[in-house]
C-alpha cells in the first residue's frame, strides 16, 4: 500500500471541515483535485472514508479512528518542517561549549545571553575545564569550540589565536594610579599576583621584566586572570592581565592602566578540524569573535 502525504492532508481537510470545496480552498489546490486524491486514497485503504449527512461529509467510524492518527501525524511533520526552518536560519540547534574556569564566570556568560536572545529555540552546554581537558573533548568532537590559552598542532583540531591586549591593575589608592602608562621599573616594589609560573603569559612577563633588569616581586600566583583581579580589587598587589579580564572586575574599583613595553596574550580557539559545524556553532563563533575586537591586538 502507498500512501501519499498529499492524500493524508485531503483527507484530513476534508474530515475537519466536511467539505471537498473548503479542503480545496485550505490547501490551495482545485476541488476536482481533492476528489482524486480522495478516491485514491480510499481505494488504497479499501473502506470507505464518508458518507453524506444534512449536506456534509462526515467520517465513517474508522475514518474517524483514522484522522485522529492522520492529525497526529501532520502535526509532527509541521513540526519537523518547523525545526529544519530553525535549523537552518540559525534559531534552533544546540550548542556545546567548552572553555576554561575564569572565563566561564567572566567575559562568556555575557556574550551567551546576549546571543541567545533572539533565539530561544537553542540550547546550550557551557563546559569549564583545563585546557587538556578541553582539547581532549575537541579532538573527541564532544564540543562544537573551545575557548583556552594554550595551542595545539594536533592534527583533529583547529586553532585560531588571537592576540589579546593586556594591562596592569591595582586598587583605589595605589600611587601607581597617577602614572599614565606603567613600566617594569614602576613595580619592583610592588607585590605581584601573577599566572603560573609554567604558563606561556608568565615566560613572555618574566622576559620583560628581565629585559629591563627587573625582578618580578612575586607573591600570589593563580591560574586565573579573573582570580588576580579579584584579589587586586580586594588591595592585594598589583597584577598584569588580559584587559578583557580587567574591565569586567572596573566597578569594583579596579584601576586599570597600560603596560609598556607591551605584552600579548593569546587566547586560542579551538574546533574540531574534520567535523563540519552546524549553522547555529558557526554563528556563534563568530558572534563571539566580534565580542572580543574591543580587546584584540591591532596589528
Amino acid at each position: 500500500m502507498s500512501i501519499k502525504l498529499r492524500q493524508l492532508e485531503a483527507f484530513y481537510a476534508v474530515g475537519q471541515l466536511g467539505s471537498m470545496t473548503l479542503a480545496a480552498k485550505k490547501l490551495n489546490i482545485s476541488q476536482p483535485a481533492v476528489s482524486r486524491l480522495l478516491s485514491s486514497y480510499a481505494e488504497s485503504i479499501e473502506f470507505k472514508l464518508f458518507h453524506r449527512q444534512n449536506g456534509k461529509l462526515v467520517p465513517t467510524h474508522d475514518a474517524r479512528f483514522l484522522l485522529r492518527e492522520v492529525g497526529r501525524l501532520l502535526d509532527s511533520l509541521e513540526h519537523i518542517d518547523e525545526i529544519t526552518q530553525n535549523l537552518t536560519s540559525g534559531n534552533a540547534g544546540h550548542l556545546k561549549i567548552a572553555c576554561l574556569p575564569g572565563f566561564s564566570t567572566s567575559h562568556m556568560p555575557r556574550v551567551l545571553s546576549d546571543f541567545l536572545t533572539n533565539r530561544p529555540n537553542v540550547t546550550v552546554n557551557l563546559e569549564p575545564d583545563g585546557a587538556n581537558r578541553i582539547f581532549e573533548w575537541i579532538i573527541s568532537e564532544q564540543y562544537d569550540c573551545g575557548i583556552t590559552d594554550v595551542f595545539s598542532d594536533h592534527p583533529a583540531v583547529e586553532c585560531e589565536q588571537i592576540p589579546m591586549r593586556t594591562v596592569c591593575i591595582m586598587s583605589e589608592g595605589n600611587i601607581l594610579g597617577e602614572k599614565k602608562i606603567i613600566t617594569p621599573e614602576d613595580l619592583v616594589n610592588e607585590p605581584m599576583i601573577h599566572s603560573r609560573r609554567d604558563s606561556a603569559f608568565y615566560r613572555k612577563l618574566e622576559e620583560v621584566f628581565t629585559s629591563r633588569n627587573v625582578k618580578i616581586n612575586s607573591w600570589i600566583e593563580t591560574r586565573q586572570f579573573n582570580s588576580a583581579c579579584m584579589l587586586v580589587s580586594e588591595g592585594r598587589g598589583v597584577s598584569i592581565v588580559s584587559e578583557m579580564d580587567a574591565r569586567e572586575y572596573e566597578s569594583r574599583g579596579l584601576i586599570i592602566r597600560p603596560f609598556k613595553p607591551l605584552i600579548t596574550h593569546n587566547l586560542i580557539l579551538v574546533r574540531p578540524k574534520h567535523t563540519a559545524l552546524s549553522t547555529i556553532a558557526s554563528e556563534f563563533i563568530e558572534f563571539f569573535e566580534k565580542s572580543l575586537e574591543p580587546f584584540r591586538l591591532k596589528s
